[in-house]
């Protein structure tokens, strides 16, 4: 099968869709399946790489890590002819999401939608956090998954806020795989070793983009109230961003600034080392689908402490294979923490056992599995109707393709219209 993604993020762009984009196509290809990646030119774009077509963007939008993708130029179009795909999956609803829809159109391909981000929580790139525009984004996300075939949500509690925002197109739920065989395998005492941190230090880790929609001041204080109780105890913190100085600034008045070792971002080996010299991993962030870190962070046996949220119901049983809270108490957030450091080691190894399980259920090739037999089944849906229709015509191309224009602006409209008026979207708040 080839399989065409439209994506507003990839690499070397670091965050949790590109990394979902990068991993299933590589797994398809693995598996013997053909897949062209479309996506904007981003700083650092790797010369020579092949099986992705970029496009030409305006970056670091409002000072922001994304870039602002371009129309597609012709020369795109000829290669998307010359790929031929079968199935066209798009991975954001705005920008080249659109182009995906518009190429769907073109070539009469049934569109897979992976609904990835609680968009109403990133307004602040854009304009702030105004409710009206919280209002607009869900609206025209939400409408854009009517205009698709099929919608993947990567938990179940994205599949229940779709819902409740009047998605009445097929949803299907699947998580990013984790490569559970990768990040399975390490050693702990020569990944401390290289990290500089002692073998019997209790390690808290924390693995992301450092960005304001993280929630990580509330992170970084309930670590550092932790820390202060325990001496021997080390923060490891992977990843980059705005937050970086916020982060330190609560540490450094907590008096535990010299505790924390600060990696910055992590290529895939080092990733994994970094992973294995933790003993539990904190999260702390409201704004996920599903938190690929954390099954990462339980590939490599690491328990982990988080707030309950989309995602991450789906994965953390509390005092199974980690805490799980429901308030955003930084007490109470340092007292699981204090919690797994406690136990003895037979629990502790409890602990780590559950959650390589966890992990295992999310491995790439079972989720990669599950896209495939979607996507064939859209194929298959698709060749049956077309068997059934009179021989393609330049006309009917044509009517296809200006119908699906008008549904796309037809969706912009009525979003706009909503968001104004301010009726008809449920609630913004957590799934």
């Amino acid at each position: 099968m080839n399989v065409l993604m439209f994506t507003n993020t990839y690499a070397p762009h670091v965050g949790g869709v590109a990394r979902s984009v990068a991993g299933f196509a590589e797994e398809f290809r693995r598996q013997g399946h053909r897949v062209l990646v479309v996506a904007p030119t981003f700083d650092g774009t790797p010369e020579g790489e092949s099986n992705v077509l970029r496009v030409p963007a305006i970056e670091h939008f409002r000072d922001s890590d994304f870039s602002l993708p371009l129309p597609i130029p012709v020369t795109t179009h000829n290669d998307i002819e010359a790929f031929g795909p079968n199935v066209i999956h798009s991975h954001h609803p705005f920008l080249l999401g659109h182009s995906a829809l518009r190429t769907a159109a073109l070539y009469d391909l049934p569109v897979v939608f992976t609904h990835h981000t609680q968009y109403h929580k990133y307004t602040h790139y854009i304009a702030g956090d105004w409710e009206v525009w919280k209002r607009l984004i869900v609206d025209m996300a939400t409408g854009y998954c009517n205009l698709c075939d099929a919608v993947i949500a990567p938990s179940q509690s994205i599949v229940d806020f779709l819902r409740d925002h009047e998605v009445t197109a097929r949803i299907e739920v699947i998580p990013t795989g984790v490569d559970f065989e990768w990040f399975s395998q390490g050693d702990r005492d020569s990944a401390r070793r290289d990290l500089g941190i002692a073998p019997d230090a209790f390690v808290v880790g924390h693995v992301g983009r450092l960005a304001p929609e993280k929630n990580l001041e509330f992170l970084s204080r309930a670590v550092a109230a932790f820390l202060r109780k325990h001496s021997q105890a080390r923060f490891l913190l992977v990843g980059k961003g705005k937050q970086e100085q916020t982060m330190e600034d609560c540490l450094t008045q907590a008096g535990v600034r010299d505790r924390l070792v600060h990696t910055g971002i992590l290529e895939r080996e080092k990733l994994r080392a970094a992973y294995h010299a933790m003993n539990v991993f904190a999260f702390s962030s409201k704004s996920e689908t599903q938190g690929m870190v954390l099954t990462e962070a339980m590939a490599a046996g690491v328990p982990v402490v988080a707030l309950r949220a989309p995602g991450v119901s789906d994965v953390l049983r509390d005092g199974v294979n980690g805490r799980m809270l429901d308030d955003e108490d930084e007490a109470a957030f340092a007292a699981a923490l204090e919690w797994v450091a406690a136990q003895p080691p037979d629990v502790r190894q409890s602990l780590s056992e559950a959650a390589r399980r966890t992990a295992e259920e999310f491995s790439m090739p079972r989720c990669a599995a599950r896209m495939l037999a979607l996507y064939e089944s859209l194929a298959s849906e698709l060749r049956q109707q077309r068997a059934v229709q009179e021989d393609e015509s330049v006309w009917s191309a044509a009517v296809r393709r200006v119908s699906e224009e008008l549904r796309i602006w037809s969706n912009v409209g009525t979003a706009l219209e909503r968001a104004v008026l301010g009726f008809g979207t449920a609630d913004l708040e957590e799934p």
